[in-house]
């Protein structure tokens, strides 16, 4: 495998202390060995790769999906638990001189209907996510920004056809969201949740419908002839076609028209004890909102429902053990200037896993191009808990060669360009934090 980061990044080291692995059992499945055949095979056991395992498997499909680690192993299993609008970082204005303004609108429509599918799949399938959270909130970390809020009400309003409330800084603490901020706005749409629990719970509901999971068996090689055959360490597997889910986690080879044509993106988490009432009284946030604030480089946060308080940001270039600990010095050092009431809480548990990003800026979901019978899915841009369930489903039907039983944005279907700099492109990174970082100040 060809992957652009460090060893450390994709090693257990960076996930051990994540808070979510201690809420839920493993999901124990099994390791490829010897050969075996599939109708069609999903590498990657993400939320992607698991809906797209889920629906297949309801439709009748021999479907074996394969993971290099384990089951919500990457981000899936181990991000801030944002079921929110989002999955691209374009606005309106870009989407529109890109694609029109009809499909500006069908792209919209399909952020809300993935949060919406989410939540039908947790229902249908008595997934119990600690699901809470009305919504989320984006709060102004500076005044300029309480300004553009207003502006930005009324794109929601516009875009999503609801009614955002915005909240003026003297009200906040009216609403439990004091800290250092300028004012807000809650967006009505979303929901909090457990990702490990939601990612488990939905592998539960494909293996129960027929889904072959496998685990420990990264896809080292694929051959391409009358079937697609998937080699691992001790087995292979031979399908008819096949569905490439690994997101940030992805190899430059595997297969090797992903090269260059994504970026993973570090971001890093912290879970403190379960906090007293008094202390949640002393900093004045006692909102169950998710949260974020404007700036470029945001910070992430919520209560959570047994008390504990999740702060997530994005930030590192380099995964190496010297440059985790300053990520995690920084985190603890962001949280306590937003949060000084709490300087004394414990974070006992602090963890980091890849986002992924891509040039076009929204991702991209359909057939490999110049490899018939592939397709992919990948580049959620930080907000995937929905957007990739939603894509993971349309490629349960694309690859059936069948109509989508969820609309299909055009937006999605246009394939990423390559990046410069190829395996060194995390050298973009550094100007590009520098000049976000002046930005919010």
């Amino acid at each position: 495998m060809k992957r652009i980061y460090e060893p450390l990044a994709y090693s257990e080291d960076v996930r051990h202390d994540c808070f979510w692995s201690t809420t839920v059992a493993p999901f124990e499945g099994v390791q490829l060995q010897g050969t075996h055949q599939s109708d069609i095979a999903i590498i990657g056991g993400g939320y992607t790769g698991l809906n797209a395992a889920l629906h297949l498997a309801e439709d009748g499909v021999d479907v074996a999906l394969l993971d290099a680690q384990t089951i919500g192993w990457g981000a899936s299993g181990r991000n801030g638990g944002f079921c929110c609008l989002g999955g691209g970082i374009l606005g309106n204005a870009q989407i529109d001189k890109a694609f029109g303004t009809d499909a500006r609108h069908a792209w919209r429509t399909a952020e809300k209907d993935a949060i919406s599918h989410v939540a039908k799949l947790l229902e249908r399938h008595k997934i119990n996510a600690d699901t809470h959270s009305d919504g989320e909130t984006l709060l102004a970390h500076k005044a300029k920004r309480w300004t553009t809020l207003k502006h930005h009400a009324e794109e929601v309003s516009e875009s999503y056809g609801v009614e955002p409330i915005l909240i003026p800084k003297g009200e906040l603490s009216k609403h439990g969201l004091e800290g250092p901020f300028h004012g807000a706005l809650t967006t009505p749409i979303g929901f909090g949740l457990n990702p490990l629990k939601y990612a488990l719970g939905i592998a539960g509901a494909a293996r129960a419908a027929g889904a072959r999971f496998f685990e420990h068996c990264p896809v080292n090689r694929i051959e391409q002839g009358a079937q697609f055959s998937l080699h691992t360490p001790k087995g292979r597997i031979t399908a008819n076609r096949i569905i490439i889910a690994t997101n940030g986690y992805s190899s430059e080879d595997i297969p090797d028209w992903l090269a260059a044509r994504f970026m993973p993106v570090q971001s890093s988490v912290l879970v403190t004890r379960p906090l007293t009432d008094k202390e949640l009284t002393d900093a004045g946030w006692t909102s169950d909102q998710m949260a974020f604030d404007s700036r470029n480089l945001l910070h992430y946060f919520r209560l959570m429902p047994d008390r504990r308080f999740l702060f997530g940001m994005r930030g590192g270039i380099f995964a190496n053990a010297r440059s985790d600990a300053k990520i995690k010095r920084l985190i603890r050092s962001d949280f306590e200037q937003m949060f000084p009431a709490w300087t004394h809480v414990d974070t006992p548990h602090m963890w980091s896993g890849l986002v992924c990003m891509n040039a076009k800026g929204l991702p991209f979901t359909g057939p490999v191009p110049d490899m018939p019978g592939a397709y992919a899915s990948l580049s959620y841009h930080g907000n995937g808990v929905a957007m990739a369930s939603y894509c993971g489903t349309l490629l349960a039907d694309l690859v059936q060669d069948k109509d989508t039983r969820l609309p299909y944005p055009e937006v999605v279907q246009t394939a990423p360009t390559k990046l410069p700099f190829g395996t060194k492109r995390r050298w973009l990174l550094p100007p590009l934090y520098a000049a976000m970082g002046i930005f919010d100040r």
